[in-house]
């Protein structure tokens, strides 16, 4: 009796058998079962990924990329040249050519620093020289300056503009009468498009 039931277990269990491929399948879609019962669960409890709080960055201030200064007087090619910031008065004469021969560059800071809409006379009598640099911590402009009745002092204070362009404009309205309009003050010699620009927001008639 207790032979007969063995050999039914026997042959119960060999009729379940499986062979080596039919184990690997089944170990594989089990697996696969796992592993996206746990990907479910992972997504219906708190798997979404949180963002993190912005970070702003402060910008820094903007700089001007380059000064324009009017370099006048004895040199080679006076006019208004375009400087990277931080040039130095050395960087705007050589931009003009250099100095005429035998001027005498003593009264000015060739080490000096430029600043947007500056003026260099070069080769000036120490007396312009003086005089210029009283009539700029003397002279205040409030408001556009009448250039048909302004001062060699008052122009002298505008940007870009020194003893020599303001003797320059005041020569030109006695000989041609007062400006008609603001934009014929480009006529005056050496008034050219970018010192005009400098101007233009500053002046009236």
């Amino acid at each position: 009796m207790l032979e007969e039931l063995r050999e039914n277990l026997r042959r119960r269990y060999e009729s379940f058998s499986f062979t080596k491929e039919q184990e690997r399948a089944l170990l594989i879609l089990f697996s696969s079962f796992l592993i996206i019962g746990a990907l479910i669960i992972f997504l219906n409890h708190g798997g979404r990924a949180e963002a993190l709080p912005a970070i702003t960055v402060p910008e820094a201030p903007a700089v001007a990329p380059v000064v324009v200064v009017d370099v006048a007087g004895k040199v080679n090619k006076p006019g208004v040249y375009k400087l990277p910031t931080g040039s130095r008065a050395i960087d705007a004469l050589t931009a003009a050519g250099g100095a005429k021969k035998g001027v005498d560059l003593s009264d000015i800071n060739l080490a000096h620093i430029l600043t947007d809409g500056e003026q260099i006379v070069v080769g000036a009598p120490k007396s312009i020289v003086n005089a210029r640099s009283k009539s700029k911590s003397k002279v205040k402009i409030s408001g556009p300056v009448n250039i048909n009745t302004a001062s060699a002092e008052q122009l002298d204070s505008l940007p870009g503009v020194g003893p020599v362009m303001a003797q320059k404009i005041i020569s030109y309205r006695q000989k041609n009468g007062n400006f008609k309009t603001i934009e014929e003050l480009r006529k005056v010699p050496g008034m050219g498009a970018s010192k005009f620009a400098l101007l233009q927001d500053q002046i009236k008639i």
